[in-house]
């Protein structure tokens, strides 16, 4: 089955035709009569997509759609509202209170089908970002997120451009958005250029070829990495069941059958940028979710789950490529003492200032630097010649009193100056054929003196 559908109408008839279009279709749909059976419906199954009647015997699609959002598992499902000759402000009453679109009778089946399958992918894409995005929260600790953002991009695409500057005047009071206007011909250049539009409207031309061209731009915008993410609206001066299910099939996010409406217009352009600064937040989120699980959030450094994994590969391409490559292990002595003298906390400064490696001017592009343990760290070196190992073990030692010597307060009130000794062991592979250097193992450089004892001295 392509998805799960619930119908609610009052009209048995009117759900069984539709029943049967969707089956023959391979969707999976469920019966409601009105919006109490629907809650019902929804307590033990939730559907990819609502198709709802206006008007139900206990309420109205608007009804329905700010009950749905009442609950947090059914609040991102989609609604598809149909009537009988709707009249223009219950239409547009039905779409503030969250419907994706009204339909009138009779339907067209090949503008409905392509209107579900439009819905449902765009409400799959979202839940598998969505799923993506979560994270354990207690409960009462996580806040809605504040919708404050700056205003929207909007292009409008046209081949008249007395038409779009009309419709930018007349938007501009119902939307607080930077309106751009461009002639098809020069779509993709000026689309491409600098920041990419939050949301492009095309208007489509009633003439046949004029129209396959405008509807081979939004595969091209679907296809580039750039601007595959913004939204798409059209809009058809003259209604064509077949040129507007194109559009949908090939990525349109929204569609106007009606023509040009300035104040329903606004409506959806505020749907499509709320959509797509959602899907911005939940890939940042995710994002950082990656950055977070291989970095050791005290030091900044890389974690052990990055660095063995990565030290493999280091290993492999060296028995592939038969260059050299180093594995240097540094260790802090004493570190227990800096604990038990000064607390924990002075312990993380001390950690958090020691981090492991040379400082960046002195690291190549391949190099990698990582917390391997508590106390100890890892310096991975690729295409390394022994006198660039050496150098590099020299000065990552202890040599910068920037990095390992710290003042702390003692407990009798005098600064002391503490001294973290570190021992740094390296080996080099020249073709790769010998493992990795475990921990505690390998062979300390000539040039690495034999670290000093733990020491406290008066400042």
């Amino acid at each position: 089955m392509q998805g799960k559908i619930l119908v609610i109408d009052a009209v048995s008839t009117n759900r069984i035709v539709l029943k049967v279009k969707l089956g023959a279709a391979f969707y999976e749909v469920l019966q409601a009569a009105s919006i109490g059976d629907a809650a019902k419906v929804l307590a033990s199954e939730l559907p990819d997509l609502i198709i709802s009647a206006v008007s139900l015997p206990d309420g109205t699609a608007a009804d329905l759609c700010a009950a749905l959002r009442k609950r947090p598992d059914t609040a991102n499902i989609p609604v598809l509202a149909i009537g009988q000759a709707t009249e223009a402000a219950t239409r547009f009453a039905t779409l503030a209170a969250g419907a994706f679109d009204v339909m009138d009778r009779p339907l067209d089946d090949l503008l409905l089908l392509g209107r579900v399958r439009g819905m449902i992918r765009s409400h799959n894409a979202l839940e598998e970002w969505r799923m993506r995005d979560e994270t354990p929260c207690p409960e009462g600790m996580a806040e809605p997120v504040a919708d404050f953002a700056p205003p929207g991009r909007i292009t409008l695409v046209g081949d008249d451009p007395t038409q779009l500057r009309g419709w930018a005047k007349n938007l501009t009071p119902h939307l607080r958005c930077k309106f751009a206007l461009t002639l098809l011909k020069d779509a993709m250049a000026n689309l491409h250029a600098g920041s990419p539009a939050d949301v492009v409207v095309l208007s489509l031309p009633t003439a046949p070829k004029e129209a396959e061209v405008f509807l081979r731009l939004i595969s091209t915008l679907r296809a580039s990495a750039q601007t595959r993410q913004i939204g798409l609206l059209v809009i058809q001066q003259t209604p064509d069941p077949l040129w507007a299910t194109q559009a949908l099939d090939l990525g349109a996010d929204d569609l106007m059958l009606g023509g040009f409406d300035a104040p329903e217009l606004a409506l959806r352009l505020r749907v499509l940028l709320r959509r797509k600064r959602q899907i911005e937040r939940m890939h940042q989120s995710v994002r950082t979710g990656l950055r977070d699980a291989i970095n050791d959030p005290l030091t900044g450094l890389y974690n052990r789950r990055y660095a063995m994994p990565h030290l493999e590969n280091v290993v492999a391409r060296a028995a592939t490529t038969h260059r050299p490559y180093a594995a240097i292990i540094a260790d802090m002595d004493h570190f227990k003492r800096i604990n038990d003298l000064y607390g924990h906390a002075a312990g993380d400064a001390v950690r958090a200032q020691c981090r492991y490696g040379c400082p960046s001017g002195w690291r190549g592009i391949s190099d990698r630097d990582a917390r391997h343990g508590s106390g100890d760290g890892a310096i991975q070196r690729s295409d390394t010649l022994q006198d660039n190992r050496r150098y590099t073990v020299r000065h990552s030692r202890c040599r910068s009193p920037r990095w390992h010597h710290r003042q702390h307060r003692s407990r009798a009130g005098r600064m002391q100056r503490n001294r973290v000794p570190c021992r740094t062991a390296t080996r080099a592979h020249g073709n790769g054929s010998e493992p990795a250097l475990p921990c505690g193992q390998g062979a300390v450089c000539r040039e690495d003196e034999r670290p000093k004892p733990f020491r406290s001295e008066p400042a």
